[in-house]
C-alpha cells in the first residue's frame, strides 16, 4: 500500500513508495534527481495556493516545476520539502475580458506552438525543446527560431498570475499586467525574464503583442508561417584544418553582425550551427526561413554562400527542401536529450562574432584527443533582429544588442562515474574561451553577459568567476536592483529560492 494521499475533489499528493514518485521527481538533467517529502500535482490557482499557504505554515521548503527542463538543482536540491509539479495546470485558451490569450504556466512549448497554429494561424518566437514548459521559458525571456523576427516571447507577454507570500506568510494570488497604471506592473515586469522561481509561483500567463487593439484572437500575436525554407548541412571533421574551421565559424559570425537589422529581410533567417567533438565524425548547420517572407530565397542562398566562403571543405550532407511549418519544421528537436542524460551546460551572448583567441580555443577544445565524449559540443544560435529593437530596461532581460547566443555543452554521458571528467572539461573550456575577462562573459565590445534560461552556478562560484563581476550582473546588468526591489516586495520572507535566485536587498 502506497502512502499517497487520494481525493477526487482536491490535490493529489505524491509521496515516496508510490509508483509515480520516481518520475515525477527526475527532471530532464539526470545528475540531479529530487527527494522531497511530496510531489503535490495542483491543477488550479486556488490548490496553488493551498499548497503554498500549507508548506510556508510549515516551514516547509517549495520548489517549482512546469516542464523539469532546468539546467541545475533549483527543483531537485536535497533542501526542497515540496514539490509543485504545475504539469497539469495547462490549458490554452482565449481570455475574452482580456483581450489575451491564456496560457498555463505547465503547458509545454509542442502544445502551445500546435493550440496556437491550429486555433488561431498565430505563434510565439519560443524555443525549439517541445517538452519544455510555459513557467520558466517565459519567465526567463523565452526566444527561439522566430526570434529574429519577432522579437522574445516577453515583448508578447501582457500579463502574469502570481501565488505571493507575503511579510506576514499570507498566501495570494496576484495578476500583474503591462498596464502602466497598474499597482502590480513591477511584478509583470520582473517576469519578462527575471528568471522562475524568484517571486511566486506562475500559474497563467497572458499573451498579446503590444499595441494590438482586437477582440479577434487570431489577431493577437504573431502570424505562424505557412512553410519554411530549410537548409540542413554537415561537414567532416576528418577534413578540418584549423583554418578551415576558424574560417568556417569566423563566417557564420560576420553574417549575422552584417545582418543585424530587424527591418531587413534578414531578419526571418534563423539558423544553429552545432560543433560536436572531433570523435562524433560530423558537426553540422540548420537553417530556417519563412518561404513567403521578402526575398527569402535570396537571403536564404546568401547566408549559405558567407558561411561556405573560404572554408574549403565540402559538406557531406547538404539537403536544402521547403516544408509546411507546422508539420515539419526543422527546429522541433530536444538537443541534447536522452532518457539517462546527464549535461553541464554554460552560456554567453555575443554583441559580434568570436575574437581569434575564442576561435582558437574553440578549435582546441572541440579537436582535443584526450576529451573522447563525441557528445560535447558548442552550439552557436542566431539572435537579435527584433530582439534588440527593444530597450534593455523595458523589460528584465537585459542583452538586447546582442546578434548570437551560445552555449557550451558537455554532455549526454550516462554515469555518474564519468561526472568529473566531462564537468572539467567544459569548465576549463569557458573558462579558457573568457580568459581575458576572468573566466565569464563580462559585458565588453564582444560579449554581453550570460543568459538566465541556461542557468549555471558556476557563475557563482569565485573559483570559476574571478572577474570579480557579480552573476547577477552578468545575468541582469543594471536590470538587477529593480529586480531586487521586486523581490522585496512580492517575496519578502525568500520562500522562493535557489542557487541562482533574486537576493533581497541588504
Amino acid at each position: 500500500m502506497t502512502d499517497t494521499t487520494v481525493d477526487p475533489t482536491g490535490p493529489v499528493v505524491i509521496r515516496p513508495g508510490d509508483p509515480r514518485y520516481e518520475n515525477l521527481v527526475q527532471g530532464y538533467n539526470h545528475r540531479f534527481v529530487g527527494q522531497p517529502d511530496q510531489v503535490r500535482l495542483v491543477t488550479s490557482t486556488e490548490e496553488v495556493v493551498a499548497a503554498v499557504d500549507e508548506a510556508v505554515a510549515a516551514g516547509r521548503r517549495i520548489a517549482v516545476r512546469s516542464g523539469g527542463h532546468c539546467f541545475e538543482d533549483f527543483t531537485a536540491s536535497p533542501e526542497i520539502e515540496v514539490l509543485l509539479d504545475m504539469s497539469q495546470l495547462n490549458g490554452i485558451s482565449y481570455d475574452p475580458g482580456r483581450r489575451a490569450i491564456e496560457v498555463g504556466s505547465g503547458a509545454v512549448l509542442g502544445d502551445i506552438y500546435r493550440t496556437l497554429f491550429k486555433r488561431w494561424g498565430v505563434t510565439i518566437p519560443g524555443g525549439t525543446c517541445f517538452e519544455v514548459g510555459a513557467g520558466g521559458h517565459f519567465a526567463g525571456g523565452g526566444y527561439g527560431h522566430l526570434s529574429r523576427r519577432d522579437g522574445l516571447v516577453v515583448d508578447h507577454l501582457y500579463a502574469v498570475e502570481v501565488v505571493v507570500v507575503d511579510e506576514s506568510g499570507k498566501t495570494r494570488a496576484v495578476v500583474a499586467t503591462s498596464d502602466p497604471e497598474d499597482p502590480h506592473r513591477d511584478l509583470w515586469w520582473a517576469h519578462t525574464g527575471g528568471g522562475g522561481g524568484n517571486f511566486g509561483v506562475v500559474t497563467r500567463y497572458w499573451l498579446r503583442t503590444p499595441g494590438v487593439d482586437s477582440a479577434d484572437p487570431a489577431e493577437l500575436l504573431p502570424k505562424a508561417p505557412a512553410r519554411m525554407w530549410k537548409r540542413t548541412v554537415m561537414w567532416p571533421w576528418a577534413e578540418m584544418t584549423e583554418q578551415s574551421f576558424t574560417t568556417l565559424l569566423r563566417n557564420y559570425g560576420t553574417w549575422y553582425e552584417n545582418n543585424d537589422g530587424a527591418d531587413s529581410p534578414a531578419a526571418g533567417l534563423w539558423s544553429n550551427l552545432i560543433v560536436t567533438h572531433r570523435n562524433s565524425q560530423m558537426f553540422g548547420m540548420t537553417v530556417v526561413i519563412d518561404h513567403d517572407g521578402p526575398d527569402a530565397e535570396k537571403v536564404f542562398a546568401e547566408h549559405f554562400e558567407s558561411v561556405i566562403a573560404g572554408v574549403g571543405v565540402e559538406p557531406v550532407v547538404r539537403t536544402t527542401e521547403v516544408v509546411p511549418w507546422f508539420s515539419s519544421w526543422l527546429p522541433s528537436y530536444s538537443f541534447p536529450s536522452d532518457p539517462k542524460g546527464r549535461y553541464k551546460d554554460k552560456a554567453g551572448y555575443l554583441r559580434k562574432g568570436f575574437t581569434d583567441h575564442q576561435l582558437d580555443v574553440i578549435w582546441r577544445y572541440l579537436s582535443d584527443p584526450e576529451h573522447t565524449n563525441p557528445m560535447s559540443c558548442i552550439v552557436v544560435a542566431g539572435f537579435g533582429g527584433k530582439v534588440n529593437t527593444v530597450a534593455p530596461d523595458a523589460t528584465a532581460t537585459v542583452q538586447r544588442d546582442s546578434i548570437l547566443k551560445v552555449l557550451y555543452c558537455a554532455g549526454l554521458w550516462q554515469s555518474e562515474d564519468q561526472d568529473e571528467a566531462n564537468i572539467t572539461w567544459v569548465r576549463e573550456f569557458y573558462r579558457d574561451v573568457y580568459a581575458g575577462t576572468g573566466g565569464v562573459p563580462v559585458s565588453d565590445e564582444v560579449n554581453d553577459g550570460a543568459y538566465i534560461g541556461y542557468p549555471d552556478t558556476d557563475l557563482a562560484d569565485p573559483a570559476w568567476n574571478t572577474s570579480g563581476v557579480p552573476w547577477s550582473t552578468l545575468y541582469y546588468g543594471d536590470n538587477y536592483p529593480r529586480l531586487q526591489q521586486v523581490k522585496q516586495t512580492y517575496d519578502p520572507r525568500n520562500v522562493f529560492r535557489h542557487a541562482l535566485s533574486i537576493e533581497l536587498p541588504n
